[in-house]
C-alpha cells in the first residue's frame, strides 16, 4: 500500500510538470490569445397582435412569413383587404436553440390574420355635387348617373357623359364632359379645285364662287328643334376612392337619390302685383304652407309689400339640369302696351284711346329652363302674317294727394252706411264715420285743399267742407269752434278746429265724411292712419 501510493503521487506530480511546459511552449510559439466575443441575437421570437407565434433563425425571415401568409389571407380579392395586425420580433442570445417549422409558423400567422379581418375597401368612385356625396362602384356608373338626369329631359343617348381629368387641379379629379350626340362627327371635305394662272398664280375659283353669292335667309326649317344645350347647374366633381362595400350605392339607388324632387327652401322677393295667392300658385304651394314657414306673415290676409323676402318650398333634385330648347310655334299675338303719360292727371287716372287687336305670327323661341321651370326666352326668328293693333292708353304721372286721419285718438262709435236712428233728426243710412272724443279735441285737414264752406249747417251744427286737388271733399261736423274761413287754402294736418257737440248729436264726437263725384263715400278706406 505504502508503495501504491508513493507512485500515485509522482504521477501527479508528473503530470503538472508536463502542463506547465506545454504552456511555456505555447507561450513561446502562440503571439497572442483573443478573448471570446459575444455574436449578438441569434435566435427570433416572433409575436403577432401579441399572440406567440414562434422562433425564425432572422428578422427577415419572420417578414417574409408575414408576408407570405398576407398573401394567402387575400388571395385574389378586389380592393384593399384592412387587417388590424401588429407585428414584433424579439431576438436573443442563445448557445443553443432550435426554430420551428416555416409552413407551421405561417398557418399561425393565417389563423391570427382572419380573427383580425376587418373589412374589404372596393376600388370606388365618390360623386360630389356641391356639398352632396354618392358613391357608386365603376366610372361606367358614374356616367350612367348623370346621363340619368339628362335624360329626365331629353331623349336617351342624346346627350352623353364623358369623365375627363381637370387639369386645373393639383390632385386627381375628374370632372363630366357633355356631349351631344353627332357633335364629334365628322365634317365632310370640300373639293377645291386650283387653276393655274399665266403669271403663276394659283387660283380657287369654288371660293371666289361662294364667296361672291349671297347667303340665304335661313328658314324655319333650317332649325334643329328640341333640346339643343344641357348643362349641369351644380358643380359636379369625381374623385376615385377605396371604400366600404356599405358605403358604395347600388346605381339604381344613387340615380334614384340623385334626380328625385325634394323640397327644398328658396326665397321669393314680392314684386309689383304679386299676392299671396299668386306667389302660392307661382311655386306650385298653397298659401297656408307660406304662413306656416313665414313667421312675419299671421294669416292668408296678411299684407305684403314690394321687396319683401318670402321663405317658400321648391321642388329640385340633388343634380339640377339647365337646358336650352329651340321651339317652333305659331299663332296669335298681342302687341305690347303704348303709353301716354299726362303730366296733369294723377297716376290713378287712365284713358283707352285705342283698342287692341291680335296678330298671327310664326316664330321660333330659344326657350331656357332650370329642371322644370322656366327661367327665360328670345325669339330668334318671326314671321309676322297679320301685324297685331297695339292697346294705347293715356295714364297720369302725378302722385295722387294722400289722406290722414283727422284726429289723434277717439274711439269709433258709428261707421260708414245704415245705422238705427238714435234720436230725431238722425238718418238710417250714415255717409261718414263718428269718432267720440272730448270737446276742444284738435281737428286737422285730413289732405290738403281749399276750404269751401267754414260755418253753421241744420244738423252738422259747425261745420267745414274742404275741395282736395283730386276732385274729392272732405266734411268735418259738430265742431265746437271753426279756426278757418272760407276761400282759404289749407296743408295736410293743419289744425282747422275743435271737436263738439254742436248740431244734431248724441254726444261730443267728430263726424268725418268724405265724397267722390258728390257721392259719400266710407273714409277708412282712403285713410292712413
Amino acid at each position: 500500500m505504502v508503495l501504491l501510493s508513493r507512485y500515485h503521487k509522482n504521477c501527479k506530480v508528473a503530470a503538472l510538470r508536463v502542463g506547465f511546459i506545454a504552456i511555456a511552449l505555447s507561450a513561446l510559439f502562440i503571439p497572442s490569445i483573443e478573448p471570446v466575443k459575444s455574436e449578438g441575437n441569434n435566435i427570433f421570437t416572433l409575436y403577432v397582435n401579441d399572440t406567440e407565434i414562434g422562433t425564425v433563425d432572422s428578422e427577415k425571415t419572420a417578414d417574409e412569413l408575414l408576408n407570405t401568409a398576407r398573401r394567402a389571407v387575400v388571395g385574389d380579392a378586389e380592393g384593399v383587404i384592412l387587417i388590424e395586425a401588429e407585428a414584433r420580433v424579439v431576438g436573443s442570445e442563445v448557445l443553443y436553440g432550435r426554430t420551428d417549422d416555416k409552413d407551421e409558423l405561417i398557418k399561425k400567422i393565417e389563423e391570427v390574420y382572419e380573427a383580425s379581418l376587418r373589412e374589404t375597401m372596393q376600388h370606388s368612385y365618390t360623386v360630389k355635387i356641391d356639398d352632396y356625396t354618392v358613391n357608386v362602384s365603376t366610372a361606367e356608373e358614374v356616367e350612367e348617373l348623370l346621363e340619368a338626369s339628362i335624360n329626365r329631359y331629353a331623349d336617351p343617348g342624346k346627350f352623353t357623359v364623358d369623365l375627363i381629368a381637370d387639369t386645373d387641379r393639383k390632385l386627381p379629379v375628374l370632372i363630366p364632359q357633355i356631349t351631344k350626340h353627332g357633335d364629334e362627327t365628322a365634317k365632310e371635305s370640300t373639293s377645291v379645285t386650283d387653276y393655274l394662272s399665266n403669271d403663276g398664280f394659283y387660283y380657287d375659283f369654288d371660293k371666289i364662287i361662294a364667296e361672291a353669292t349671297p347667303a340665304s335667309l335661313p328658314s324655319f326649317d333650317d332649325y334643329d328643334y328640341g333640346i339643343t344645350n344641357v348643362s349641369f347647374a351644380n358643380n359636379v366633381e369625381v374623385v376615385e376612392s377605396y371604400l366600404s362595400s356599405r358605403e358604395v350605392v347600388p346605381l339604381s339607388a344613387a340615380i334614384d337619390e340623385v334626380t328625385k324632387d325634394k323640397q327644398q327652401k328658396t326665397i321669393h322677393e314680392v314684386k309689383s302685383g304679386d299676392t299671396l295667392s299668386v306667389i302660392a300658385q307661382m311655386y306650385n304651394t298653397t298659401v297656408d304652407d307660406i304662413v306656416e314657414l313665414n313667421e312675419n306673415i299671421a294669416n292668408a290676409n296678411s299684407r305684403i309689400r314690394v321687396g319683401d323676402e318670402i321663405t317658400v318650398t321648391v321642388p329640385k333634385p340633388e343634380l339640377s339640369i339647365a337646358r336650352e330648347e329651340l321651339v317652333y310655334y305659331e299663332g296669335t299675338y298681342e302687341a305690347d302696351v303704348i303709353y301716354k303719360y299726362n303730366d296733369n292727371w294723377y297716376t290713378t287716372t287712365e284713358v283707352t284711346l285705342q283698342d287692341p287687336s291680335s296678330g298671327y305670327h310664326k316664330a321660333v323661341e330659344k326657350v331656357t329652363y332650370l329642371d322644370s321651370k322656366m327661367v327665360s326666352s328670345e325669339v330668334v326668328m318671326e314671321e309676322i302674317v297679320a301685324e297685331a293693333v297695339p292697346k294705347i292708353v293715356e295714364k297720369g304721372t302725378k302722385i295722387p294727394p294722400t289722406y290722414i286721419k283727422p284726429i289723434s285718438g277717439g274711439r269709433l262709435t258709428s261707421t260708414f252706411g245704415t245705422r238705427t236712428a238714435t234720436i230725431r233728426g238722425m238718418t238710417s243710412y250714415h255717409g261718414a264715420v263718428d269718432w267720440a272724443t272730448p270737446i276742444g279735441t284738435s281737428v286737422v285737414a285730413s289732405c290738403g285743399g281749399r276750404v269751401s264752406f267754414a260755418g253753421w249747417k241744420a244738423s252738422y251744427g259747425n261745420c267745414i267742407f274742404i275741395e282736395h286737388p283730386d276732385g274729392r271733399q272732405t266734411r268735418y261736423a259738430h265742431l265746437s269752434k271753426v279756426l278757418v274761413s272760407a276761400g282759404q287754402n289749407v296743408s295736410q294736418g293743419e289744425k282747422i278746429a275743435l271737436s263738439g257737440n254742436t248740431g244734431v248729436s248724441t254726444g261730443p264726437h267728430l263726424h268725418f265724411e268724405m265724397r267722390i263725384g258728390g257721392k259719400a263715400v266710407d273714409p277708412l278706406k282712403y285713410i292712413s292712419y
